[in-house]
């Protein structure tokens, strides 16, 4: 939390006018008081004046109020409730996002994202013809050859490598 509050506000400084621009008016923290900590020692590395705030959540892990730096409790509109609910739900749904395509990547990874001259395109030409890193393996370079884009060098390489 501390680490990505303070380069955002170390963009904001450094960068005036690009990506996200002037320095926020607030900051909400979808955590408690240490979430509420670590922003705090953001903050206090540029010597701002920044009000934090963070959300108290129910037993539902539903947020049921805000809360200052002094733990004191905001009433809230049904308006914000709104609005902070539409907050926590878009930043939820970006990292689940973010971590899924993480996670997707690396499945898609294998042993011939090391060799040279097998890029994206023939890696799946390759799986998609034998079904697997282990039947290439397996293949002769006869047969590795017969995969569009795969010379006799290419494939010798491949066989080598894997």
């Amino acid at each position: 939390m501390e680490e990505v509050i303070t380069r955002r506000l170390k963009h904001s400084i450094e960068k005036t006018g690009q990506g996200f621009g002037k320095l926020p008016d607030a900051i909400f923290v979808d955590g408690g008081i240490t979430q509420m900590r670590a922003a705090q020692n953001a903050i206090n590395t540029y010597n701002l004046q920044l009000p934090i705030y963070g959300m108290v959540k129910n037993d539902k892990h539903t947020t049921r109020a805000l809360i200052d730096e002094n733990r004191k409790e905001l009433p809230l509109s049904e308006n914000l409730m709104k609005l902070i609910t539409n907050f926590q739900d878009t930043v939820h749904d970006t990292a689940i996002n973010y971590h899924r395509k993480l996670r997707d990547k690396a499945i898609t990874k294998s042993a011939l994202d090391n060799i040279s001259g097998i890029g994206e395109s023939k890696k799946q030409l390759l799986l998609k013809e034998f079904g697997s890193v282990e039947k290439i393996k397996q293949s002769s370079i006869e047969e590795l050859q017969k995969v569009k884009g795969i010379s006799k060098q290419l494939a010798i390489k491949v066989k080598t490598e894997l």
